[in-house]
């Protein structure tokens, strides 16, 4: 009987792998199979597999955003330079103008700047969600788009949404916790709901088997949240905590000891004046840490520019410094881990998830770069060196282009959507 299994063999790249730590081989060979890594190593042969020449190409796993309102590149710029009232205040006079179609056409476009970028998989914290339709549209977007994502229900910042809905959309639409778009429960969290809310809710995403992710930060709702949380016996180990700026050591220490993680969003937190940088302090609190976008309504769309805040925040703030093996790291595993992802996707381990991207070296950017693969992919790559992506296994970006998508289209939708929203 023919051997009808799919294979792909990435030849002859500078690999970086980031399990357990960030280390880069030369002339080294990555094969795929059915979707999956099943090897790494030099001169590796596969009969009747596809090759990709990874020879001036940096190899290594995708990057995994572990916090962005896609909705949002439909408001692209429109919160620079502002506070964060401010910025509630835009989403609150926007927000309620998105149809759902607005919604699936932002979130298709922002999905697919995810994987333009080299992002792989991107929890989608959607608090957009002011009808069952809203939700569905944005759920369709990520399917289209053709990426690994979390939906993340989310409560829109003026009030909708429902419990009701959270368990159809789980039952009904995402009840696969194995497949490419997975879900996630976004409530405002003990922050901004007092903790009798909370409890509430935590009730329906254990009913429902469902992670749980909010923004978490010191208010008059209350001051010390993750005490709160612990008080009420609400800590869990499937919780994602946002941002956490404001939040001292002891409850971070706490979120550590819970097992729980957090995603720190170093270009928002630094444009919104968010307190001090937090993803070192995170890291030296033994915090499982991802990075993620946040809003491109005020800070860059690309993992390579977090990558790069993350670590000059840390030359500035931290002691010690983080390396860029451990940015990198948290832009991979880690951002992996605090989505419970890390057993399919982070690394190029063996057996995991072929979500792969391959980076342009012979760019002017990176030329000479080989010497340090590492130190190129955090202080000096850029989007426009992203060659090649895989997701799955699948190839979603060729020779620079994107090869699933109409551009044209999902741009031009955009446009119009924005123009409707001003």
């Amino acid at each position: 009987m023919p051997d009808t299994r799919t294979r792909v063999l990435i030849r002859n790249g500078h690999v970086i792998d980031t399990e357990p730590e960030p280390f880069a081989r030369r002339d080294t060979d990555v094969l795929i199979e059915d979707g999956r890594i099943v090897a790494v190593g030099s001169g590796l042969s596969a009969a009747g597999a596809t090759v990709i020449d990874a020879t001036d190409r940096i190899v290594l796993p995708g990057f995994v955003d572990t916090h962005r309102h896609v909705w949002q590149s439909a408001l692209r710029g429109a919160a620079v330079d502002v506070d964060l009232g401010t910025y509630l205040g835009i989403l609150a006079q926007c927000g309620p103008k998105f149809r759902p179609q607005d919604v699936h056409t932002a979130t298709l476009a922002g999905a697919l700047e995810c994987l333009d970028s080299g992002i792989t998989t991107q929890l989608d914290y959607s608090h957009i969600a002011y009808s069952p339709e809203h939700a569905d549209a944005a759920i369709d977007a990520l399917h289209a788009a053709g990426l690994r994502a979390v939906y993340g229900y989310g409560t829109p910042v003026t009030g909708g949404g429902s419990l009701d809905d959270v368990r159809r959309i789980r039952t009904e639409r995402l009840a696969d916790d194995n497949a490419l778009v997975t879900m996630a429960y976004a409530p405002l969290g003990p922050s901004f709901t007092p903790i009798e809310v909370v409890a509430g809710e935590w009730k329906v995403a254990d009913e429902l088997d469902l992670p749980v992710t909010f923004h978490v930060a010191a208010t008059p709702v209350n001051p010390q949240p993750i005490f709160a949380l612990r008080d009420a016996d609400l800590l869990r180990e499937k919780i994602l905590y946002v941002h956490g700026n404001t939040l001292g050591d002891d409850e971070l220490k706490l979120i550590a000891d819970s097992g729980a993680a957090a995603s720190a969003a170093p270009g928002a937190e630094a444009m919104l004046g968010n307190n001090s940088p937090v993803a070192g302090r995170l890291k030296r609190l033994g915090v499982t840490t991802g990075l993620g976008v946040d809003a491109v309504t005020s800070a860059p769309g690309d993992m390579f520019s977090l990558m790069r805040a993350a670590l000059l925040a840390s030359q500035i703030v931290d002691d010690p410094r983080m390396t860029c093996g451990d940015v990198l790291k948290m832009a991979t595993l880690g951002g992996a881990a605090a989505l419970g992802l890390a057993d399919r996707i982070g690394s190029l381990r063996p057996g995991k998830q072929a979500d792969v991207v391959l980076l342009r070296l012979d760019d002017l950017n990176c030329l000479t770069a080989e010497r340090d693969p590492i130190a190129a992919v955090v202080t000096a790559a850029q989007p426009h060196n992203v060659d090649t992506v895989l997701v799955a296994g699948q190839v979603v970006k060729t020779a620079g282009r994107l090869v699933h998508a109409d551009l044209g289209r999902a741009a031009q939708d955009l446009r119009a959507t924005a123009a409707a929203l001003v």
